[in-house]
């Protein structure tokens, strides 16, 4: 039996996240066409709305999926029976009327107001190739019109882990916002976790992200390239130590090879669940992150909630598009895991 953790005493939530409100679009596409279009594979890269209609024409046929990684991340958290919350902008268009409905459907508390006027909903053009990796080309719009305004303080010191998405580097009005998130949980005596996001976010703010971090975060989720971006170098337990001296818990995925996660003199290797077949990579990191950050959340042994996270990547990975598609605590309870 595990034991509420003290920061988590009287939430009435477990996570809540904010980040970038963004509906999917999701097509197949051919190392080929990555090169025609310009892109790099794997690497995900801010579109103006012309750029975005532009590449959209070229895409193969595809599906439209509420995303966002954040959004992702709470959607994951709900379907492992969790209480889930989350802040983020959309646009009074149709693609924000999807995303509002699909992750209030999901269990999710989202009552950011919309914008009235200005950009549309933000949307990620997102091609993947046949060994399951993905490249995406984002439009922020609305998502980019998060303020400080926006910030829910009563709602953030409700929940016991408040969770920020590294993509809100970028916006200077979004990132003012995930600071007062973040002192706003540390107000309230909550923790704060950062998802690096991507290796390119990490490459344009890298300071900024490390000063972030040391100052206000608690938890930090990144992957191998995320990790190598931060510290500049190839030496991933070099890099592990560095950043797990400056954090409470530092949890670092692997791919294949499972996930890394360490707090003080702690460490743990925890495999990934095997996959059929990789579809799609999109949402693996945020539904690891969903597993994990419910798993502190609610007291578990760090391994135990790295085995919530692996479960929840490996189930994404194996479909199409960044939410689980059954039920995680079903399955959790197939695989006899805590929850």
């Amino acid at each position: 039996m595990t034991q509420t953790p003290s920061f988590a005493n009287g939430a009435r939530f477990d996570v809540c996240a904010v980040g970038n409100a963004i509906v999917d679009v999701l097509a197949p596409c051919e190392h080929g066409y990555l090169t025609e279009q310009g892109l790099v594979a794997g690497s995900m890269q801010l579109v103006d709305e012309a750029q975005s209609a532009a590449l959209y024409e070229t895409m193969a046929p595809g599906v439209e999926a509420s995303g966002g990684s954040a959004g992702n991340t709470v959607a994951g958290v709900a379907s492992y029976g969790g209480r889930a919350a989350y802040i983020g902008k959309v646009a009074k268009d149709q693609l924000g009327d999807v995303f509002s409905h699909d992750i209030r459907a999901g269990g999710v508390h989202f009552d950011t107001p919309v914008l009235e006027d200005g950009a549309g909903t933000g949307r990620c053009l997102i091609n993947v190739t046949d060994d399951g990796q993905r490249t995406m080309c984002t439009f922020l719009g609305a998502a980019n019109q998060l303020t400080v305004a926006d910030i829910d303080e009563a709602l953030i010191a409700d929940s016991a882990v408040v969770y920020l998405e590294g993509y809100l580097f970028d916006p200077a009005p979004a990132r003012a916002a995930f600071e007062a998130a973040a002192a706003a949980a540390h107000k309230a005596g909550r923790k704060v976790a950062i998802t690096l996001s991507d290796s390119f976010v990490v490459h344009r703010w890298r300071a900024e992200l490390l000063a972030f971090i040391k100052s206000s975060a608690d938890i930090v989720l990144a992957n191998e390239a995320e990790l190598s971006a931060l510290f500049e170098t190839e030496d991933f337990d070099a890099a592990a130590d560095q950043l797990a001296a400056m954090v409470e818990i530092a949890a670092v995925t692997r791919g294949e090879k499972g996930s890394v996660i360490i707090a003080g003199t702690e460490r743990h290797a925890v495999p990934a669940f095997p996959v059929e077949k990789v579809l799609d990579t999109t949402g693996a990191g945020d539904q690891y992150a969903a597993g994990f950050l419910l798993g502190v959340a609610r007291g578990l042994p760090l391994a135990d909630a790295g085995k919530l996270g692996s479960l929840a990547a490996c189930e994404v990975i194996a479909h199409w598009g960044p939410r689980p598609q059954v039920s995680l605590a079903d399955l959790a309870k197939e695989k006899s895991l805590a929850l």
